[in-house]
């Protein structure tokens, strides 16, 4: 029983993180990988300016750590989904971060239950992907 409401918890958390995402979130997510040029034919020319994108710390990997925060933290970050502190409130993450950022690492990693889940939702993201991500968002609240 218990497994059904965390499962339910999860899936409304990803559910209320679609109300979030802002038009550019979502038109990078569904954006054209590229296109097919025969020989001998024109090739298409970009019809499409490309967007403005504002600098951004690589993660361990070469991972985006703003493109993983929008992916898998933004949904409760942003909003303050069951307890999570949000993105950038200073109040809400000096708490944390006097308990010492290898607590919030290890938060991260292995979870934190009933809300924050393992990894963060960042299944793709390896232990240092995640070092970072909670550094950007540390980084964000000072």
């Amino acid at each position: 029983m218990r497994n059904c409401k965390v499962l339910v918890a999860l899936v409304s958390i990803m559910i209320a993180g679609l109300a979030f995402a802002s038009t550019e979130d979502i038109a990078e997510r569904i954006k054209r990988v590229g296109d097919v040029c025969v020989e001998g034919a024109e090739c298409p020319s970009e019809t499409v300016a490309p967007m403005a994108v504002a600098p951004t710390v690589a993660a361990a990997g070469g991972a985006n750590v703003e493109s993983n925060f929008n992916k898998s933290c933004a949904t409760c970050h942003n909003a303050g989904i069951a307890g999570a502190p949000k993105f950038g409130d200073v109040a809400a993450w000096a708490p944390r971060v006097e308990k010492g950022m290898d607590g919030l690492y290890a938060s991260t990693i292995n979870g934190l239950p009933p809300a924050m889940p393992q990894r963060g939702m960042c299944f793709s993201c390896s232990d240092d992907d995640l070092r970072a991500l909670v550094d950007y968002m540390v980084d964000a609240a000072q």
